[in-house]
């Protein structure tokens, strides 16, 4: 297998036309073409500003895409990856109504007949096999939009692409989905290394039977292309020989395969040309939109979306994940483009990349902005311009440079990136965006600046924070200030104060000048690490953000209820999660008083819905510490009668894989987990079947 020597940035680029490609599908999801000519005429542009609609959305192409992939992570990066364990890792991250999918019911969304069928003890892959749930269900299209991470991280190996593309498919899928998935990922692995699209095109078809659908169709599109110029007549032939009404289902994967291949012979190479056609046909326009950008991103680089229109900067990197790992909700193209690249460097048993000791925003790639955003204030509007640039980098080679010109005194302007939900994503329509903070009190900000040496006047420059405070309002949290003098540089180390639980929205630098002749600031990096300090309970004041701020994986969790958090819980397990993945060492302290349950709790380093360590108040008069690892297994257990109504201090202490479990000050348990152990993640309140209430949450730093 040969890698490109620009993997890295071809990787990023087929995150970036997938992003691209999904945010100008969207509006117009499920419209005909007829309708789109009739009401836009062909799309060029983004369409969000025309539909009313925010442009960055939740997406199920986007959280599947990027979340399914962590299959390869959990499961140690295991070559011999099995579609049960992808099936268990749908089982973790997905929250059932909640996140990800399109829920729309038994025998009709496919992925949520699957889910059902992985839920209710059935494997990977019977859990998509047409003999399971029918050929109709089985067939639609959702193999093919999650597919090309499985590609990313095979590049110049279609076959493995293909295997990989077939293991995750099968999860949900069979027969000629399966098939337009493998041809996707082989095409985009095959991208890497070459760039005929009729090489790409061959490649995969050697990987699927010449007798199915599929193959058939992508070669009488080939052939149409042969003999018409106008790829308005092809696409009527691919409505008369392969359109919506010669299958069933809600979504099949045929037609819309079809306008991928539409739009990539007739786009020409060319990336705003071949979106246009495959957005202006019609049908699952995200969907198919998503995966022509993806190809197009891999085999052209960033070179390819930078040479037409600007499609990069309304969009400034950025994109939700919304799953059961709430911590990871909110992040951007350059992240999820480096966990790609070392997931494949896994593969290859080679040690990860980690730009600028693993500092989250690094800017390590151009053009790259991390989510970062003038946010101006009112009489500061229109003076700061954000870049990526080369050099003015301590230990890499880019950092983010902001310009500001005519910034007089008593004028500051302001950059910054979201850290949670952001306002305009509050009440999005369609795919909730279920989220935690990834910003936290007690954890220590570090970031460096630098002032350039052409400024004519020195810059104030001063990190600040965002929270939801009073009745939502967002309130600036000031931080460091420093004044940098033309040239000079600084590094910050803050530790962000109490917020009073108050969830933080965002962070950013803020910046001050007596000089209308303008300059520059060179941002080299910003990271945080460490244990929070935070309790977390209801605010005093009137708000949500502070509720949705906790990723609801119950039946109930309702606003109306008296305490802060009253957990209900019809069926099995439910959990209510808040933090990071990040988050290793540290001690986590509840209350909790159970009332009708089989079992209430308390959980540490959570990493979704099924992987976790629980301390459970079991039955009738049993304790127990549990771990969740794609099953459980008990770690421990006592006995310890407990009542139902009576409240209970629980806590859990968790360093390296050392576990200690206390209930009312008294240590119960205290034992090392050499087995795999879970080093990091949020923590959570269990309940199930059944009611449990707690008042607060503390989260501290903890060392035995």
């Amino acid at each position: 297998m040969t890698i490109p020597f620009d993997f890295i940035e071809r990787v990023y680029a087929g995150v970036l036309g997938k992003l691209i490609g999904v945010y100008l599908g969207r509006p117009i999801e499920g419209w005909t073409y007829e309708r789109i000519m009739a009401e836009l005429g062909e799309v060029n542009y983004y369409l969000h500003e025309k539909r009313g609609v925010p442009l960055i959305v939740t997406d199920d192409d986007i959280s599947g895409t990027f979340t399914f992939l962590r299959a390869m992570p959990d499961h140690n990066h295991d070559r011999n990856l099995t579609p049960a364990q992808i099936g268990h890792t749908w089982l973790n991250y997905l929250i059932e109504g909640r996140t990800v999918l399109w829920w729309g019911g038994l025998g009709n969304s496919t992925e949520h007949t699957a889910y059902l069928r992985l839920k209710s003890g059935r494997l990977a892959p019977a859990s998509g096999a047409a003999a399971t749930n029918g050929q109709v269900v089985a067939e639609q299209i959702g193999s093919q939009i999650f597919i090309d991470g499985w590609a990313m991280i095979s590049p110049g190996d279609p076959e493995l692409a293909a295997d990989l593309a077939r293991r995750a498919a099968s999860v949900s899928h069979d027969g000629e989905a399966i098939y337009g998935a493998q041809v996707i990922a082989a095409m985009e692995a095959q991208a890497f290394v070459e760039n005929d699209l009729n090489q790409l095109i061959d490649a995969a078809l050697r990987l699927i039977p010449s007798d199915s659908v599929i193959y058939r169709m992508i070669e009488d599109v080939r052939n149409w292309h042969s003999r018409w110029p106008d790829w308005r007549s092809t696409r009527e032939a691919i409505v008369a020989h392969y359109g919506y009404d010669r299958y069933g289902g809600n979504c099949h994967i045929v037609p819309n395969h079809a306008l991928i291949h539409l739009a990539l012979h007739y786009g020409d190479d060319d990336f705003q040309r071949s979106l246009s056609i495959v957005n202006t046909s019609g049908w699952d326009t995200d969907c198919n939109s998503g995966n022509v950008g993806c190809l197009l991103g891999i085999k052209n680089g960033l070179a390819g979306i930078n040479a037409g229109a600007d499609f990069r900067g309304p969009i400034s990197d950025r994109l939700y994940l919304a799953t059961a790992d709430g911590g990871r909700a909110i992040t951007d193209a350059l992240t999820e483009a480096y966990c790609i690249v070392n997931i494949e460097r896994a593969l290859a048993a080679q040690p990860a990349i980690l730009p600028k000791n693993a500092a989250r925003f690094h800017f390590e790639l151009p053009g790259s902005v991390q989510g970062f955003q003038a946010t101006n204030s009112a009489n500061g509007q229109g003076i700061l311009i954000l870049e990526n640039v080369a050099g003015h980098s301590a230990s890499g080679t880019r950092c983010l440079a902001l310009h500001y010109h005519g910034l007089t005194t008593r004028q500051v302007v302001r950059a910054a990136t979201p850290t949670f939900i952001p306002p305009e994503a509050i009440d999005m329509a369609g795919y909730e965006l279920v989220a935690s903070p990834a910003l936290y009190a007690g954890q220590r900000v570090r970031s460096r600046v630098m002032a350039a040496g052409e400024n004519k006047s020195p810059v104030a420059c001063q990190l600040y924070i965002t929270v939801y405070g009073v009745e939502d309002r967002l309130t600036r949290i000031e931080g460091p200030e420093v004044t940098l003098a033309p040239g000079a540089a600084h590094e910050f180390d803050w530790r962000v104060p109490d917020t009073s639980g108050a969830p933080v929205s965002e962070i950013g630098l803020e910046l001050g000048s007596g000089s209308a002749a303008g300059g520059d600031l060179f941002l080299d990096y910003l990271t945080w690490r460490g244990t929070p300090d935070v309790v977390l309970t209801r605010p005093d004041h009137a708000g949500k953000m502070w509720r949705r701020a906790w990723v609801n994986g119950l039946d109930l969790f309702d606003a109306w209820a008296p305490e802060p958090f009253r957990l209900i819980q019809n069926r099995g397990r439910g959990l209510l999660i808040q933090g990071c993945r990040e988050w290793t060492d540290y001690q986590v302290s509840a209350d909790c008083t159970p009332h009708l349950a089989t079992a209430a709790g308390l959980a540490a380093r959570v990493q979704g819905m099924g992987r976790y360590y629980a301390l459970l108040l079991q039955g009738k008069d049993r304790i127990r510490l549990v771990k969740a690892l794609d099953g459980e297994v008990v770690l421990a257990e006592a006995d310890y009668p407990w009542h139902m109504g009576a409240t209970y201090q629980l806590s859990l202490s968790v360093v390296g894989d050392q576990i200690r479990a206390d209930i009312n000050g008294q240590t119960v348990f205290t034992l090392q987990d050499q087995t795999n152990p879970l080093l990091g993640g949020a923590v959570a309140l269990v309940c199930e079947e059944g009611r449990t209430a707690t008042q607060a949450v503390r989260v501290q730093p903890c060392s035995f």
